[in-house]
């Protein structure tokens, strides 16, 4: 592939991005990149038994990291929490047919933006549940 040139599946991914928006009332939220770099990508999530049963993404950045946000919720929607962060930015990658070389770094925002959005459900819900616990009967 040569540089900067995407393939039919990254440009769809690009043109019609699945899922994006913001969720709202998400159970958890993570965000991934840095703006003054200038890519940068969110993630929300809405978990039922341990299950990512909706997903968003915002995202301000070039083709390839709007085309994996997208991919990345697609990859995770349904998932267990467990099976979702397991997604990986080479799996990412490898379901947009790949991405430039001097682009792959763009598929590491989707994966890590999902991974902080689990860590931030996981976080949310221990603190729900000691909060419960505190309460008392």
């Amino acid at each position: 592939m040569k540089r900067g040139q995407y393939n039919p599946i990254v440009m769809d991914h690009f043109a019609r991005p699945r899922n994006v928006g913001v969720l709202a009332g998400a159970d958890g939220v993570g965000s991934a990149g840095d703006a003054a770099e200038g890519d940068v990508m969110r993630i929300h999530i809405r978990v039922r038994d341990e299950r990512i049963v909706e997903i968003s993404f915002q995202c301000k950045g070039c083709p390839a990291a709007v085309a994996s946000g997208s991919m990345v919720t697609e990859l995770a929607k349904g998932r267990s929490l467990d099976e979702a962060a397991e997604i990986t930015d080479e799996m990412v990658a490898a379901a947009l047919g790949g991405l430039p070389e001097s682009k792959r770094g763009c598929s590491n925002l989707g994966a890590e933006a999902l991974a902080n959005a689990i860590w931030d459900y996981v976080v949310r819900a221990v603190e729900r549940n000691l909060a419960e616990r505190l309460a008392g009967p």
